[in-house]
C-alpha cells in the first residue's frame, strides 16, 4: 500500500499513523501567555469533536500557558502594533489572539 500525503511514514509492516490537526484559538487578556482567556473557538479536523460559538461558558483553558501543559503548541503568535495615536484605549477588537494545534492520531 502506497503513503498517503496525510499520514506519517511507517516502517515496514507497521500500521499507518493517520494525523488530523485539531486548531485552538486563545484571545487573551495581554500579550502575557499567562494572562487570562477572554474568548477561544476550537476546530477540531478529526471530526470527533462538534464545537459552535457560545457553546461553553468558560474557557477551555484559563491561559495560553495552561493549555501549553496539555500538550498544545503554540503555532501563531499576535502582532504588536504601537496604537495610533488617540485609540490606546479602544477595545473594538481583540488584539491577544494565540493560535495553538494538536495533531491527533485517527488511525489507519
Amino acid at each position: 500500500m502506497a503513503d498517503h500525503p496525510h499520514h506519517a511514514p511507517r516502517a515496514k509492516g507497521s500500521r499507518t499513523v493517520a494525523l488530523r490537526q485539531k486548531l485552538l484559538v486563545l484571545y487573551a487578556h495581554s500579550p502575557d501567555l499567562n494572562s487570562a482567556t477572554v474568548a477561544w473557538s476550537i476546530y477540531d479536523g478529526t471530526g470527533r469533536e462538534k464545537h459552535t460559538t457560545g457553546d461553553s461558558e468558560e474557557p477551555l483553558y484559563p491561559s495560553v500557558v495552561a493549555a501549553m501543559h496539555d500538550g498544545w503548541r503554540v503555532i501563531q503568535f499576535p502582532q504588536q502594533h504601537p496604537a495610533y495615536p488617540g485609540m490606546e484605549y479602544n477595545t473594538a477588537y481583540l488584539k491577544y489572539e494565540y493560535i495553538l494545534e494538536q495533531l491527533e492520531d485517527v488511525g489507519g
